[in-house]
């Protein structure tokens, strides 16, 4: 079975940094993309950054220039670098895989989700 786990996720102040990472592990015939979601109460689930296997990127306009996303490979790993957080960037954060575990199987996983907010 596939699994993602993540781990990063903390209370910081605004300014502040944190590095969000994400590892995918099981029954892996192909990963064609990985990324990060987030959600707070009451909104939709939105995109924040993701990468392909062959380098290709999109940010969610808000995270442009402060957010990082970045993919080892062979180790199946994700992580996401967050810059200059800004209390707006309070949110439950999610790591998302695009994998086939074989032929014509092909789907999206997600981890549990981890906390990041954003307080002085």
């Amino acid at each position: 079975q596939v699994q993602l786990v993540e781990s990063g996720g903390g209370l910081v102040q605004p300014g502040g940094s944190l590095r969000l990472s994400c590892a995918a592990s099981g029954s892996i015939f192909s990963i064609y993309a990985m990324g990060w979601y987030r959600q707070v109460p009451g909104k939709q689930r939105e995109l924040v950054a993701t990468l392909t296997t062959g380098g290709r990127t999109n940010y969610a306009e808000s995270v442009k220039g402060r957010f990082t996303v970045s993919r080892d490979n062979p180790k199946n790993l994700v992580s996401l670098q967050i810059d200059s957080l800004k209390p707006e960037d309070t949110a439950v954060y999610y790591c998302n895989a695009d994998i086939s575990t074989g032929w014509g199987k092909r789907s999206d996983y997600w981890g549990q989700g981890t906390q990041v907010t954003v307080s002085s």
